[in-house]
């Protein structure tokens, strides 16, 4: 059978694409979670699971006026459905100064066309040396064929980034804290630099989240998320996002739909889910962490604790400054060691999972060695790093598991009994 005639009349509720809301600023954290993204949700609660790749227009005219612009509806697949949309404009709506969001496959999708967006062969790009490491990955193995140069600079330069900056810098990458070392940067500092001279700022913004920090308010122009870790939450898929003021907004758009970047509507209805929740988990993610982080600075094994709401931490007055709030992932450096020695800390856990990436609701142990990575600091340290994700189990269960393997850990390097 032949495609049925369509009726006259279409609903444009249902095809037309509304815009982001501007009256959520200013509300709780839990109400904004809660309305954000929902326009798209005609007489229902939540937007349905579009799922498409071709869309049926009900005739000639209807078509090309898609074609004369396609983002004002439903256009073709790869442009977004409803549910698409919702999760796109509820991160936009967390975002004060943002003008759009586009979504991607991951975070380091989103990373990668975000610099894309803004760089050519020729240009040079900065990132700090704390970078999570499939940043500099791609910075290094896929910009510099591309004639992209990149050089690393110290997190920690603040407004010293103007020596850093050469002729050719066109952006830089910033990450705050780092999701190895925890360095928190002076945002402020280094965005009023790079705008003074045109240099494009984008922020790896996934540790924090948009309830913990606004990096567009403090001068940002591009906010990334690997909403795989906090917004999602569950461990149980992949996707990222990056969000624009309305300068930088044309370029990213264009530039995630010319590289093709398209996610799953059903995974769009599991992040909107997870969203929702989002100010909960974290909360409890945050006051979990900061005991068991309390509870190490104490252990007699832990040469420090790198948190950045401890007061022990370097850069303390500027998370104080610059966040509402901490997160759930931290790490710790042991007082003697090295890598192998880790073993008898890690392998007889029984609440934390081995593994990479954070954020979920199960607790994370990981072994870190910065030395492999940086290129532009080095930081002398008497023994292993540890990094911790810390999950939404009760604390005082982590800490009596972490206190078992801090004691076998430690058990090394006793001497034999007489």
């Amino acid at each position: 059978m032949g495609r049925q005639p369509a009726q006259s009349g279409r609903d444009r509720r249902v095809t037309a694409r509304r815009p982001p809301r501007d009256d959520l600023f200013g509300l709780g954290s839990g109400t904004r979670l809660a309305q954000a993204g929902r326009t798209h949700a005609v007489d229902m609660v939540n937007p349905p699971v579009a799922r498409a790749s071709t869309i049926l227009f009900e005739n000639l005219a209807d078509l090309d006026a898609a074609i004369a612009d396609p983002d004002a509806g439903l256009y073709y697949g790869r442009r977004g459905t409803q549910t698409h949309w919702a999760l796109e404009d509820a991160l936009t709506e967390l975002e004060p100064g943002a003008a759009g969001t586009k979504l991607f496959p991951s975070g380091v999708a989103a990373i990668a066309t975000s610099l894309l967006a803004v760089l050519k062969a020729g240009d040079e790009l900065l990132v700090t040396d704390s970078a999570y490491e499939p940043s500099r990955t791609l910075a290094d193995r896929l910009l510099g064929p591309l004639g992209i140069t990149t050089r690393y600079y110290d997190p920690c330069c603040g407004a010293g980034i103007a020596d850093v900056i050469s002729e050719k810098t066109r952006a830089i990458l910033l990450e705050s804290p780092g999701s190895l070392s925890f360095e928190i940067q002076d945002l402020p500092a280094i965005t009023a630099v790079a705008r003074a001279r045109g240099i494009t700022t984008i922020i790896d913004n996934t540790w924090a989240t948009p309830l913990r920090l606004q990096p567009l308010v403090l001068g940002v122009d591009i906010s990334i998320q690997a909403l795989t870790k906090y917004v999602a939450g569950h461990s149980d898929l992949l996707m990222g996002s990056a969000t624009a003021t309305p300068a930088l907004w044309p370029q990213l758009k264009a530039a995630a739909y010319r590289l093709g970047h398209h996610v799953s509507a059903d995974d769009c209805a599991l992040v909107l889910r997870g969203l929702r929740t989002l100010a909960i988990r974290l909360d409890r993610h945050e006051q979990s962490a900061l005991a068991i982080a309390r509870w190490l600075e104490t252990h007699l094994a832990v040469d420090r604790v790198w948190h950045p709401a401890l007061p022990s931490h370097p850069q303390h007055a500027l998370f104080r400054r610059d966040f509402a709030g901490a997160t759930g992932l931290f790490a710790l450096v042991l007082r003697q060691g090295s890598r192998p020695h880790t073993a008898a800390l890690i392998d007889g856990l029984k609440h934390f999972g081995i593994g990479f990436s954070w954020g979920g609701y199960e607790s994370l142990v990981l072994p870190v060695e910065l030395d492999r990575i940086r290129t532009a600091t080095s930081t002398p340290l008497p023994g292993p790093i540890i990094r911790l994700s810390i999950g939404l189990e009760d604390p005082e269960d982590l800490i009596a598991d972490l206190d078992a393997g801090l004691t076998r850990y430690l058990a090394q390097f006793q001497g034999p009994r007489p």
